[in-house]
């Protein structure tokens, strides 16, 4: 059964991914340029970066917990660097490149010295938070050339705590450590101003504390929701399981604002501890063959590469539609260019997990065990 749930998994990460990239192309596109009505579809798919890691902590867990008997904390950080590096590098090269097309220009129209753009390239092929001086776009982001990399950022973070500390605590303290988190991370929410999770993403320190306190709380909840699963055996589930799955995270995450501070921070926040752990526990029971396994399958696999890439694609829309000048400014074209990011992002990931990641993941296991 550890493959089928695997794939069901892997393939509500595609789901996510999918999500996540509409949540840029309708969220962060209207700063920029004026729609012809409000825009507020795909509002709460920025929490697809919640589910991420619930769901990397469920499979870290899953995966790893009963091999540290024969595996040591440089091959565990071996195998996420091979899993991971690959295409943060393809990402960063992408914005790197993307940013050159645009001019090399701040979205305020100032220009940015070749030598910032270097920095900020060396500093994201390492993952490196690009500090203030290095602020290429302007955004504060962490990583100005691809921002959606933050949360990589902080799945290294979780990847690192998991190998140090949180394999070695028991069920009960790291109950405890999910209830505490959980506290921390609702008082966090509520203390903001605008409040919600939206956090995480810029290297302002409070921005950066949020997203710190997204992955310590969802990481080792997966963690905790693997160990009970083991510990449980569920029943494994037929029918269309994943079909389900995949509608229940859909119409989550593509729910508008539904209300002011208090009203949003409560939805989010039962996002992330009850419908997302109830998607993945559900998920975890079921089955997939043949041609709908193929279809997961290839969701999942694809699911990191498009991640990883779309952003610098979001990008270079928003600066052809700025391009464009008082054309957009009254009419409904901006819709125009969705299918354009969309589809785009699409073919760049497709063939990245094709010609790129996987090929280059499949020769580093060989070269480095």
């Amino acid at each position: 059964m550890k493959n089928e749930r695997y794939d069901l998994l892997d393939g509500l990460r595609g789901v996510a991914a999918l999500m996540v990239l509409l949540y840029h192309i309708f969220n962060d596109s209207k700063s920029f340029f004026v729609w012809p009505t409000p825009v507020n579809e795909f509002f709460h798919s920025f929490l697809g970066v919640d589910f991420f890691f619930i769901l990397s902590g469920f499979v870290m867990g899953y995966a790893y917990d009963m091999q540290w008997n024969r595996m040591s904390l440089g091959g565990f950080i071996k195998r996420r660097l091979i899993r991971l590096h690959p295409m943060v590098v393809m990402g960063v090269l992408v914005g790197a490149v993307v940013f050159i097309i645009q001019g090399c220009t701040k979205w305020d129209g100032t220009s940015v010295p070749w030598q910032s753009v270097l920095w900020a390239t060396l500093l994201g092929l390492f993952l490196i938070p690009s500090p203030t001086s290095m602020d290429v776009r302007g955004n504060t982001e962490l990583y100005p050339l691809n921002g959606a990399h933050w949360s990589l950022f902080f799945e290294y973070l979780g990847s690192l705590l998991y190998g140090l500390m949180l394999h070695r605590m028991s069920t009960k303290w790291l109950k405890i450590w999910v209830l505490l988190s959980i506290v921390c991370l609702a008082v966090y929410a509520f203390c903001q101003e605008a409040g919600g999770l939206l956090y995480g993403w810029s290297v302002e320190p409070i921005n950066m504390l949020g997203g710190a306190l997204r992955m310590l709380y969802a990481y080792p909840m997966g963690l905790l929701m693997a160990r009970l699963f083991r510990e449980r055996k569920p029943s494994s589930l037929q029918g269309h399981v994943f079909l389900k799955s995949s509608i229940a995270l859909v119409v989550i995450l593509a729910m508008p604002i539904i209300g002011g501070k208090t009203a949003e921070t409560i939805f989010q926040l039962i996002c992330n501890v009850v419908f997302f752990p109830a998607i993945i526990w559900y998920a975890a029971r079921g089955k997939a063959t043949g041609t709908k396994q193929k279809v997961i399958s290839f969701l999942g696999r694809l699911s990191y590469p498009l991640y990883a890439i779309h952003f610098p694609v979001i990008c270079l829309q928003i600066s052809i539609v700025q391009g464009m000048g008082d054309v957009y400014e009254t009419s409904a074209q901006p819709w125009s260019v969705v299918p354009f990011s969309f589809l785009i992002s699409l073919i760049i990931a497709i063939l990245a997990m094709k010609y790129y990641d996987e090929p280059l993941r499949s020769w580093l296991r060989r070269k480095l065990g």
